[in-house]
């Protein structure tokens, strides 16, 4: 008997400090809609919600017909799931995690290794490196948010380094100077010297950065305008209370990336475990993640077969989903998580007349 294909899930939340506070976060919004049961706790955060095979957030199986409890279990015996060309590259896993973020503050700061590098890291602390997967990133906004990525031009981090002393107290003269003289020389010395200042930051001790911190915002409180940042790049006064204090806070003078809403972001992997300057991997055309919006007029959208596991997740709209083999319907609703085999397609009935939005990843070989 061929094993049932298409499914829904329940789906791991991570309560991350850095995640909005209950009901205000999107992730437990998603939950509450999707688990009539689900009770959101006011007092804490709700930063991602997991759709995956991670060991730290293996996906539950909401159907007791069959009899593997977790994605990650049903895929080791079902293998033909995840496509031909995928089982065979990634030796019968899911080879991404797909994620819902709700950010309230800074998170930390990650290096995304490639393939090499991630298996070398995972052997020595797997602690800290659970799995051996590469770590390309794609991030895809439902609202506006602003995130760090690379680092700004020298010239922006050389004027933060002259007009903001606190700044340059943690970065060090030394490292100041040296980023100072790369500027009239080639990218390397560049790269040398963007390494130098970064490394000095993310070492500093936590009590320095705290004072140093501290005193910017009481001097920057006394002022009436920033001068060293222009009127449309005013993030660091603006984000600059108690309940930020932390070294992501001065990495803006560092990177800053602002993405309006419904834009995106992608991280390749590099081969460095570091996240300083340096040559990123060529893209690794693994992962995709496709954006389906669906007029409330139309009574019935068919999500195409592709040759790769996906799992689709309804952010918006109700819906019951069949498929030709699938032995009865599965109703659908906002925060609802459906896992798809490969070469699968499946039929979405509108049950009830509005847009939806849904989103699916997968992985296009």
């Amino acid at each position: 008997m061929t094993a049932q294909q298409v499914f829904p899930l329940s789906c791991v939340v991570q309560q991350y400090a850095w995640g909005k506070m209950g009901s205000n976060s999107e992730v437990a919004r998603l939950l509450a809609s999707s688990d009539p049961l689900a009770r959101i706790s006011e007092d804490k955060p709700y930063a991602e919600m997991w759709m995956g095979t991670h060991p730290r957030g293996d996906a539950k199986i909401l159907d007791n017909r069959i009899s593997q409890k977790t994605l990650g279990q049903w895929i080791a015996e079902n293998q033909d799931s995840l496509g031909s060309k995928v089982k065979d590259i990634f030796n019968g896993k899911l080879p991404f995690l797909f994620k819902v973020l709700s950010v309230e503050t800074a998170l930390s700061i990650q290096a995304h290794p490639n393939k090499e590098l991630a298996e070398k890291l995972h052997l020595q602390a797997p602690q800290h490196y659970p799995d051996a997967n590469h770590k390309p990133e794609m991030a895809i906004a439902l609202t506006s948010f602003q995130g760090l990525c690379g680092f700004r031009p020298v010239e922006e981090i050389v004027t933060f380094l002259t007009k903001v002393p606190e700044f340059q107290f943690l970065i060090g003269d030394n490292a100041a100077t040296q980023l100072k003289q790369s500027m009239s020389r080639d990218s390397q010395a560049t790269a040398s010297a963007l390494q130098s200042c970064f490394s000095h930051l993310m070492k500093s001790e936590k009590k320095v950065v705290v004072e140093q911190l501290n005193l910017l915002v009481k001097r920057i409180s006394q002022q009436d305008c920033v001068e060293c940042m222009a009127c449309s790049d005013n993030t660091v006064r603006a984000g600059l209370t108690p309940k930020f204090i932390d070294v992501p806070t001065l990495c803006e003078m560092l990177s800053y990336t602002s993405s309006p809403s419904k834009d995106r972001l992608f991280l390749p992997t590099r081969s460095q475990e570091d996240p300083y300057l340096s040559i990123y991997d060529p893209p690794v055309p693994d992962f995709t993640v496709m954006k389906m919006e669906v007029p409330g007029s139309i009574t019935e959208y068919k999500v195409l077969a592709v040759d790769s596991a996906s799992i689709l997740l309804m952010v918006q709209g109700t819906v019951t989903a069949s498929t030709p083999t699938a032995q009865s319907t599965i109703p659908l609703q906002r925060g609802g998580v459906l896992f798809i085999g490969a070469n699968e397609s499946v039929s979405l009935k509108l049950t009830v007349p509005e847009d939806l939005l849904i989103f699916r990843a997968c992985c296009l070989l």
